[in-house]
């Protein structure tokens, strides 16, 4: 995460007078101190007269900052924070109105400084109200990592967002050969909101991917704002997926359409709940050795084990992992309370072959079903016309 307009978090506004007022009025007065009476004072017609004007509530973050020119019009007009940020703008044709391109943020004070077609310049200060809570976002990959042709990209938000449309609008996906996707927005295994961004078809090996977030000052509902902006990149790479089948227990890699490796394996007791899942998963992440336990899946005390080379296929536990201790069942029983497991020496070549990212798809009997949308990264199961209806903007959430 790299781009970044930070502001405060709490901070009152500077004056009684903006927290009621709908306009803010500035008087310019001229650059030279020439006239008056001596003392450096303007003469009344000197005096240029213009507006600051934030809509509902000049106090309140979330709208476009609106400099308006009583009398003569606009030539000039900067608009910063107290780190020296600036608002960018546009003036009116008739150079009448100044308006930011973007909202002014909460918990910030803006220093507006104009100046107009007879010379004359001034300066007014205001502040907006702070957030009452703040937004933050988490990313599933990291900043210029190589992932696999599969991965979405995956935003896990602190506080639900109620105005999804007005976030998502602020999201921006940008390839290196126009790669066609969509947002689809839900809720994750923990409850929490997530927006993902998936192409229509697997991403092509090499694409170099660049994700915007301009979401400084946006209201995501419920009292939530948002309060920087975030900018990351990655590139997809090799072109590889794994493929179990459950009938015949044995694990596939296949890159760039050829098999490279079979691997026999013991995957999850058919019938019930230490049945694997089935269908199209994503390879999360790999999390090398990790204590896995029984009751962390709701199977009671069954196993307590430290456990190599684990892959994770899904939020619910399901893995990819060593099972040394299952010697002997490898391509013959599925017995395993749900992962795919294999031998010390296949689990430590495939660990280091796989990438985050690839393709995992588990086919034949003896399956509890596909994992829900929210379970990993189940995406790939469901049809591109689906998954555009997930999108806040009528389905026209790509980029």
């Amino acid at each position: 995460m790299s781009r970044t307009r930070r502001h405060p978090l709490p901070r009152t506004a500077r004056t009684a007078a903006l927290a009621g007022a709908a306009v803010l009025a500035v008087a310019l007065s001229a650059c030279s101190g020439g006239g008056g009476d001596g003392k450096g004072a303007l003469a009344a017609d000197q005096d240029a007269k213009i507006s600051v004007n934030l809509t509902g509530d000049s106090a309140k973050p979330g709208a476009p900052v609106k400099v308006t020119a009583a009398e003569g019009t606009l030539k000039d007009v900067a608009v910063k924070d107290t780190k020296g940020a600036a608002l960018a703008g546009k003036i009116s044709a008739d150079g009448r109105t100044w308006t930011s391109d973007r909202v002014a943020v909460p918990g910030a004070t803006y220093t507006v400084t104009v100046k107009d077609d007879k010379g004359r310049a001034g300066k007014q200060q205001f502040s907006t109200q702070a957030a009452d809570k703040v937004n933050k976002l988490d990313f599933n990959f990291k900043a210029g990592s190589t992932v696999g042709t599969a991965m979405p990209i995956s935003i896990r938000f602190d506080h639900p967002v109620k105005n999804k449309a007005a976030v998502e609008k602020q999201l921006k996906v940008s390839t290196d050969n126009n790669t066609v996707g969509s947002w689809g927005w839900y809720q994750d295994q923990a409850g929490h909101q997530r927006v993902d961004w998936r192409p229509e078809t697997y991403w092509k090996p090499g694409t170099k991917v660049k994700l915007d977030a301009d979401l400084d000052g946006i209201d995501s509902g419920g009292g939530g704002w948002f309060v920087r902006d975030y900018d990351n990149t990655f590139t997809i790479g090799k072109d590889q997926q794994v493929e179990v089948d459950l009938g015949s227990r044995q694990l596939q890699l296949v890159r760039d359409g050829q098999v490279v490796k079979s691997i026999p394996v013991a995957a999850g007791t058919p019938g019930g709940e230490k049945a694997s899942w089935d269908g199209k998963m994503v390879l999360m992440r790999k999390e090398g050795t990790i204590r896995m336990t029984s009751e962390s899946v709701g199977l009671g005390d069954a196993y307590d084990k430290m456990v190599r080379d684990s892959m994770r296929l899904t939020d619910s536990g399901m893995y990819i992992h060593a099972a040394p201790w299952n010697e002997g069942n490898y391509g013959r029983v599925n017995n395993s309370s749900g992962c795919v497991g294999m031998s010390d020496a296949d689990a430590d070549w495939l660990y280091a072959q796989v990438q985050p990212g690839d393709l995992v798809e588990v086919t034949g009997q003896g399956s509890k079903g596909q994992a829900k949308l929210g379970n990993g990264y189940a995406q790939w199961n469901m049809s591109w016309a689906d998954w555009q209806k997930l999108s806040a903007l009528d389905g026209q959430g790509g980029n």
